[in-house]
């Protein structure tokens, strides 16, 4: 027994006015309160998905997994138990996040990974997108996605697959040169094509970019062309991916690393095969600078 999905996560950002203004107009969030010094947002009927809070880091500061009850919980801790890792239970936390029971642990990356169940919905407060997106794609697909650094990609895989339960959707093998290729590893945990991506790189951060997905290829046209009236970088353009079959583009955060804006996602099921590619994009997806 595994995690079911991307509940929630967290950065630490410089400029936690220039994020506000993005989380809200750009992604089309609905800013919601949280704890001293930390500002929320949700997208569904969640009391909230990302949290941002002040700090040098600008990078990804912690992400949580969820688990259906308690006997999951249990479930997962015994499995990292096994393969030597251990987690620490903390009812104050969990009573900061919002959930029924929480359990903390470190990725081999050093990343904060919090596991838990029971959190806290907030349906008696409709969803209103500032931004006027028409809904986004969760349920018990998560919260999207997130791309990591992994410096060494066994100890990774070892973590989030024998850990946590996560299966090996595909491979894309990354060609960055005549004789430098790196293999991306894609892995899921429910019908999402992939809730967590490895990249097999050492990096001084964690996170390479994170998903959201829209419930419109309308939301994404729209996010598109927000972006430059907002003074708001494109780092990749409108482009179609090969393995999740996801329309989307990519833009720079306040914070350097990247989201990932999309629509169309195919989903999985038990009977899924795992295969290669090799490529990162079918179409499209064309490399820009960060001019802001």
């Amino acid at each position: 027994m595994g995690v079911t999905a991307l509940g929630y996560y967290g950065f630490e950002v410089t400029d936690l006015a220039a994020w506000r203004r993005y989380a809200t107009e750009f992604l089309g969030l609905m800013e919601v309160a949280g704890p001293a010094g930390e500002h929320r947002y949700r997208y569904d009927e969640r009391a909230w998905r990302i949290a941002i809070s002040e700090g040098p880091a600008d990078d990804l500061a912690y992400a949580g997994f969820e688990v259906a009850d308690s006997a999951g919980l249990a479930a997962l801790l015994a499995r990292l138990e096994a393969i030597g890792v251990s987690a620490e239970r903390d009812a104050a936390l969990a009573k900061t996040r919002g959930v029924t029971e929480l359990a903390v642990c470190k990725d081999p990356t050093g990343l904060q990974i919090e596991l838990y169940y029971g959190a806290r919905e907030a349906t008696e407060h409709p969803l209103v997108s500032p931004a006027g997106v028409s809904g986004f794609v969760t349920g018990e697909q998560g919260a999207g996605h997130i791309v990591l650094y992994a410096g060494d990609i066994g100890a990774a895989r070892r973590f989030y697959m024998e850990g946590l339960g996560f299966r090996l959707s595909d491979y894309i093998d990354m060609s960055l040169g005549p004789d430098f290729t790196l293999e991306l590893n894609f892995l899921h945990c429910n019908p999402r094509h992939h809730t967590l991506a490895l990249a097999p790189v050492p990096a001084p951060k964690h996170l390479n970019h994170f998903m959201i997905e829209v419930a419109r290829m309308d939301d994404v046209g729209r996010a598109y062309d927000r972006a430059p009236r907002m003074g708001i970088s494109i780092a990749n353009t409108l482009g179609f991916h090969p393995n999740d079959r996801m329309f989307s583009f990519y833009a720079y955060t306040p914070s350097g690393f990247e989201v990932e804006y999309g629509w169309g996602a195919r989903t999985i099921g038990d009977d899924w095969k795992v295969v290669r590619h090799s490529v990162t994009s079918t179409w499209g997806h064309h490399r820009q600078p960060n001019s802001a």
